[in-house]
């Protein structure tokens, strides 16, 4: 039931944001940037020193509970920065009532509920939107064109590294920080933007094999794991994670190794090309040092491109570049993960639906 909705082209698109706890901040610069086309009318959150900061910060109306804002704000859309484990019934919720919505990473802890969120959105003719805003930087895009362009030929190996630190500190801010139903651990939360690679990139995954263990941190979840895939085209690779770095941040990158090409793409947050190696030249060769860019922070610079897509989505103007259904795929390969290491076995995908 797509494009029930009529476009939003005579107005502003009217957003609230629900969650306006450590990564809301982002969604309010980047909804800033975009206030010719696009405006916050209400934030949301049950706690009520967040909720009054927000409110202070933005200068919006504040609410404490979802149905609250249902029952009296004209937002057309909701975005919501919640728990991820929130996320499903929330999005119902606000799909039966006719809204469309914007989800934080990762859309879902379990594979049913995923479902559940895009079967909802469908049913209610609404957008679901899932936030991937790391496709958006420079140095990814310029390795997805790479791949387009088949530089590397036939792609060997892909190795993506998330070596990053959270404190035990990190994980003590929140009740619902390291738990299964509405976190996740290492993978699932931290490390969600470079599984999303592995199909983005690469291309359909055929099997993942995963260990997963706490190893540092008292969280009912993994602070620490790795994980074999090898992909349908017959390349094979690893994603290597842990929150345990000493003493801080050190990388998050991807390495492709292909037949005609050599690329790595490292930094704290796959910010920075640091080998970029192909047989046949192209004009991308000399953007390579402008692609790169300094980032203290690992959200990198996505957000705003990301509601680029976003807005003239709903303005009819362009289709959605990430949907649920685009999101259900690094879901997917996440759960596909878990089960590998509960259960001691490689996991074929696609799941079973």
């Amino acid at each position: 039931m797509f494009h029930t909705y009529e476009p939003i082209t005579d107005r502003k698109i009217r957003v609230a944001l629900i969650g306006c706890g450590r990564i809301s901040g982002k969604h309010f610069d980047a909804l800033d940037k975009h206030k010719e086309r696009i405006e916050l009318v209400a934030v949301c959150d049950t706690d009520a020193k967040r909720l009054q900061s927000a409110v202070e910060v933005t200068g919006v109306q504040g609410f404490e509970h979802l149905s609250d804002v249902l029952a009296t704000s004209d937002a057309d859309l909701y975005v919501l920065t919640t728990p991820s484990g929130l996320h499903p019934d929330q999005t119902v919720q606000i799909a039966q009532a006719g809204h469309h919505v914007v989800t934080e990473k990762p859309m879902a802890t379990r594979w049913k509920d995923g479902l559940r969120m895009v079967d909802a959105c469908d049913e209610a003719g609404v957008r679901l939107f899932v936030v991937k805003q790391n496709r958006r930087n420079a140095t990814l895009q310029m390795l997805k064109r790479a791949i387009e362009k088949r530089r590397f030929g036939r792609i060997h190996m892909v190795v993506i590294n998330v070596f990053w630190t959270r404190p035990q500190s990190y994980y003590d801010t929140d009740a619902w920080r390291g738990t299964w139903e509405f976190d996740g651990g290492a993978l699932m939360n931290q490390a969600s933007h470079y599984i999303d690679l592995l199909d983005w990139l690469i291309g359909p995954v055929e099997s993942v094999q995963a260990y997963t263990g706490t190893l540092g941190r008292d969280i009912e979840v993994e602070d620490t794991a790795t994980m074999s895939v090898r992909w349908r085209s017959g390349a094979m690779g690893s994603v290597n994670v842990t929150m345990l770095t000493y003493p801080k941040n050190l990388e998050g990158s991807i390495t492709i190794l292909g037949e005609n090409g050599t690329a790595k793409v490292g930094g704290v947050a796959v910010n920075e090309i640091q080998h970029w190696e192909f047989a046949e030249a192209h004009a991308d060769d000399g953007t390579v040092k402008n692609a790169s860019y300094e980032t203290s922070s690992v959200y990198g610079f996505g957000h705003p491109l990301y509601y680029e897509n976003v807005i003239s989505t709903l303005r009819g103007e362009s289709e959605p570049e990430t949907d649920g259904r685009e999101g259900l795929r690094s879901l997917e390969m996440l759960i596909a993960a878990y089960i590998s290491a509960r259960d001691g076995r490689r996991v074929p995908l696609p799941l079973e639906y």
